[in-house]
C-alpha cells in the first residue's frame, strides 16, 4: 500500500512523533494507520524503559492552589534544565499538581508505602474478609486484590489520571518520557487542605477540583 502525505499527517497528529518515525511506522505495518500507531506506542514504551535509569537531578517545582482550599507543591526532576523549560513538560507538571490536589495520594510510588503500613492495612483487610463469612485461604486472595487497589487510592504513579481515567499516571509518565525524549522522575509533592486534621463539616473538595478540571 502506497504510504502518502496525508497519512503520515495523521499519525502524526494523534502521537507527536518525528514525520520519518510515523512514515518508518506505516512502511513496517504495511500501511495500516491503527497498526502504526500501537507500533510507534511500543517503541516509545521501549525507549522510555531504557532512559528511566538515567539521572534526572534538573526540573521545576510547581504549585496549585484550588480556592484558596487546596495547596499543593510538587517537585517534578528531568535531566536537563533545557527541558525543564519545555511547555509539554511544564504542563505535565501542572497536571500532576492538580492530581495530587484532586485524588489527595500519600505517596508517589507503591515503593515509598512503609511496609508497616501495607502490614496493618492487610491485616484490617483480611479480617474484614473473614468478618464476611469468606474462608482464611479465599480471605487471603481477597486480600492481595483489594490492596492492590489500596495501592491505586494512595500512590500517585498508580491513579487514574483525572483528565483521562483511561490511562494511570504512570502511564502518561512513561508516554512523556518517550515523547521528551528524557527520564522524567515525580520526586516528591505536599498537599494542605484547609481544616484538615481538625473537626469541621464535611465537604468534599477533592471532589470539587476534579470535576473542575474534568470539565
Amino acid at each position: 500500500m502506497a504510504i502518502t502525505a496525508s497519512m503520515v499527517k495523521e499519525i502524526r497528529q494523534r502521537t507527536g512523533a518525528g514525520m520519518l518515525d510515523c512514515k518508518k511506522a506505516l512502511q513496517e505495518t504495511a500501511g495500516d494507520i491503527e497498526k502504526a500507531i500501537e507500533f510507534l506506542r511500543e517503541k516509545g514504551l521501549s525507549k522510555a524503559a531504557k532512559k528511566a535509569g538515567r539521572i534526572a537531578a534538573e526540573g521545576i517545582v510547581e504549585s496549585y492552589i484550588h480556592g484558596g482550599r487546596i495547596g499543593v507543591l510538587i517537585e517534578v526532576n528531568s535531566e536537563t534544565d533545557f527541558v525543564s523549560k519545555n511547555d509539554e513538560f511544564k504542563q505535565f507538571v501542572k497536571d500532576m499538581a492538580m492530581q495530587v490536589a484532586a485524588q489527595n495520594p500519600k505517596y508517589v510510588a507503591r515503593e515509598d508505602v512503609p511496609q508497616e503500613e501495607i502490614e496493618k492495612e492487610r491485616e484490617i483487610l483480611k479480617h474484614q474478609a473473614i468478618n464476611e463469612g469468606k474462608p482464611e485461604h479465599i480471605a487471603e486472595k481477597m486480600v492481595t486484590g483489594r490492596i492492590e487497589k489500596y495501592y491505586k487510592e494512595v500512590c500517585l504513579l498508580e491513579q487514574e489520571f483525572v483528565k483521562n481515567p483511561d490511562v494511570t499516571v504512570n502511564e502518561l509518565l512513561t508516554e512523556k518520557i518517550a515523547r521528551i525524549g528524557e527520564n522524567i522522575k515525580i520526586r516528591r509533592f505536599t498537599r494542605y487542605e484547609v481544616g484538615e486534621g481538625l473537626e469541621k463539616r464535611q465537604e468534599n473538595f477533592a471532589d470539587e477540583v476534579a470535576k473542575q478540571i474534568q470539565g
